[in-house]
């Protein structure tokens, strides 16, 4: 099980959720509260916007609370829109090229969850990955090869129906193996503009995930920062940070969360068939 957050909102420096409030990711990398990987030191990553349509990239296969690299760049780099990821992998080797967000031109990727018997899987996942993006793929994870899947089935064009179509096409595959409940996830995605995240299992029964529904709630975070974040600002994590956790409002079961200049919509989110 890995941790992931996302924000949107008023410019800040990436310190002032990385690593200013309580209990904020680089703590929950050494100390989370999920009994299954309390401990997520199999590497790190961070992907922000600035002025470039490209967004940047940092990521390392150190624990993230042992990097003291990290802790620079996140006190000089200011964004208005990042995702950041800490790794507790499950089959795939520790390198680089698997620390999540993942990436391509414009768009990040971050993924918690797993698939099922990945190894019976992959060759017919991967087989069906437009050739063009072949050469994007650097790594051997499950959540590589799910960003890819959806960039096959139209994330360009259609964010939301691109990631049903890819849970869609998981599941059939894994069925063709006689593999049962095979996904479990939570993910965001993100072009810079508009934010997707979305909370699914193949069970039932995704891992957590929390939002900020209002700007007041992300205010509570580190109340000293509070007027850095803008009147639009929101926030995804995987389990909450901040003094007050009881402001933050979990995501239900089957859910997509599309967040956009201070709204978050939610919709019912599941399978599309291909």
């Amino acid at each position: 099980m890995c941790r992931w957050m996302a924000y949107a909102g008023g410019s800040i420096p990436l310190e002032d959720l990385l690593f200013l409030p309580e209990h904020n990711l680089i703590d929950q990398s050494l100390l989370a509260k999920s009994h299954e990987t309390p401990t997520n030191g199999d590497g790190f990553g961070v992907g922000w916007y600035g002025n470039r349509e490209q967004p940047g990239v940092y990521r390392s296969v150190r624990p993230a609370w042992n990097d003291f690299n990290l802790r620079d760049l996140a006190a000089n780099i200011e964004s208005p829109l990042f995702l950041a990821h800490v790794r507790a992998t499950s089959a795939a080797t520790i390198q680089e090229t698997n620390c999540h967000p993942f990436r391509y031109g414009k768009w990040l990727f971050v993924h918690n969850g797993e698939i099922v018997d990945i190894g019976k899987l992959r060759r017919d996942l991967v087989v069906a990955v437009a050739p063009e993006l072949f050469g994007n793929m650097l790594g051997t994870t499950d959540s590589e090869v799910m960003f890819h899947l959806a960039l096959t089935f139209g994330l360009e064009r259609d964010p939301p129906g691109s990631l049903a179509r890819m849970v869609g096409f998981v599941e059939k595959v894994a069925r063709d193996h006689d593999v049962a409940d095979a996904l479990w996830a939570t993910l965001a995605v993100t072009d810079g503009q508009t934010l997707y995240c979305a909370r699914y299992a193949s069970d039932g029964d995704a891992p957590s995930l929390y939002y900020s529904a209002a700007a007041e709630d992300i205010y509570t975070i580190n109340p000293a920062i509070a007027g850095r974040f803008g009147r639009h600002a929101r926030s995804v994590v995987s389990e909450p940070i901040g003094t007050y956790a009881e402001v933050w409002s979990e995501a239900p079961q089957g859910s997509l969360l599309t967040v956009r200049d201070g709204r978050v919509d939610i919709a019912a989110f599941g399978p599309v068939a291909i």
